[in-house]
């Protein structure tokens, strides 16, 4: 049986389509980003304060392509359509759009969403897309991480069993 998840938009023109639908009926766009391998508390916290931030949370999850490059070749351990399944069944999550590249820049460019939201962990660190964000009067939202939840330190303590 395949999993039907109607939150996974194809395309980034799609997912422009619906951004400007949004703005036009005076919504406001946040956006997030991330590998949600191994989803956790720490991550469905953040997508949940991102959410109150505004009307429809975008989140711009990174293909399995994408994490081997960014994280090793074992990861991600949750193959990226049953990642974007278990994040379309929350809630505070609108949309997902699938990306192959290191980071989410080129999507955060095109759709320019009000906020853009990341963990605290980047504070003091350069955001993919900041500048462009800033430069179209948008803004960045660094948020609190939970201590201790991480995908990472799950792994861990399970290769130990």
């Amino acid at each position: 049986m395949n999993l039907k998840n109607n939150k996974l938009v194809e395309s980034l023109s799609d997912l422009k389509s619906l951004y400007l639908s949004y703005k036009s009926n005076n919504k406001k766009v946040v956006m997030t980003n991330g590998c949600f391998d191994i989803l956790h508390s720490g991550h469905t916290y953040i997508l949940e304060e991102s959410k109150k931030l505004g009307d429809i949370l975008i989140v711009a999850l990174n293909s399995d392509l994408s994490v081997r490059k960014i994280k090793s070749k074992d990861r991600p351990i949750v193959g990226e359509l049953d990642r974007a399944y278990v994040l379309s069944c929350l809630s505070a999550v609108d949309h997902i759009i699938l990306f192959d590249d290191d980071s989410p820049e080129n999507i955060i460019c095109e759709i320019l969403p009000e906020i853009l939201v990341k963990g605290s962990d980047y504070k003091g660190k350069k955001v993919a897309g900041e500048d462009c964000l800033i430069e179209n009067g948008k803004k960045v939202v660094l948020i609190d991480l939970i201590e201790g939840k991480s995908s990472t330190s799950i792994i861990d303590k399970v290769s130990k069993i």
